[in-house]
């Protein structure tokens, strides 16, 4: 069961590859203030081994075979309520780092983290003190806390893509087969979605947030 303040911190390692599976665990057994009490290789492992040992953290590989990383949070925790998990992800993803710290996960570390950077996110979820730890990178703490009620629609979001590719108005118009007063009327809702002032300021806030891709965009007024 989740363990006492002075009692060793009890860790489930999940995580499908065994190098990275027993390599983390050697180094965590060799802390004196950690016990790893289980290392497996899927979610239904994880679920009947936390359920039996009630640790007080579960490591957790972002895309372990079986299902999806929401899912097995659930199930970890109808099956130990008190024990915090840590996600460590190859991904530098705003969007799955967004979804899952709603779910109550007290950390996301990429996999090029350092191993002291590892063992401290698992000492502070275990504290419970509500502190949690991310190692992802500037622009995806950026995009992280971009507005998440922004929406274009696929209409708005292929607009703007041509409008970043330095197409004027009517060349958007043509290329779409609409009117190029219906591409003024997209640009105008993206601008007040997005709360931008000209062309270039609605693509950068449109890239920081996730929404198009930003490989090599020329933007000029139109």
């Amino acid at each position: 069961m989740a363990g006492t303040a002075d009692a060793p911190l009890t860790v489930i390692i999940v995580d499908d590859y065994p190098l990275f599976r027993d390599a983390i665990r050697a180094a965590m057994d060799a802390e004196p203030d950690m016990r790893v009490v289980a290392a497996v290789a899927d979610a239904d492992a994880a679920v009947a081994e936390a359920a039996r040992h009630r640790p007080d953290v579960v490591l957790l590989d972002a895309q372990i075979p079986g299902e999806d990383t929401a899912a097995t949070l659930g199930r970890l925790r109808d099956a130990s309520p008190d024990t915090r998990v840590v996600v460590i992800s190859p991904h530098d993803d705003p969007r799955l780092t967004r979804q899952l710290l709603l779910l109550g996960v007290c950390g996301y570390l990429l996999l090029s983290s350092g191993l002291e950077e590892l063992l401290s996110a698992v000492r502070t979820a275990r504290t419970g003190s509500g502190r949690i730890t991310l190692s992802i990178s500037r622009t995806s703490l950026r995009r992280m806390h971009a507005a998440p009620e922004v929406r274009l629609s696929e209409r708005e979001r292929g607009v703007l893509v041509l409008a970043a590719q330095a197409m004027r108005n009517a060349q958007i118009g043509e290329r779409l087969h609409i009117s190029e007063e219906t591409v003024k009327r997209h640009l105008r809702n993206v601008f007040v979605k997005l709360d931008a002032e000209s062309r270039m300021d609605a693509v950068n806030k449109a890239i920081e947030a996730g929404l198009i891709q930003g490989g090599g965009v020329v933007v000029r007024a139109g």
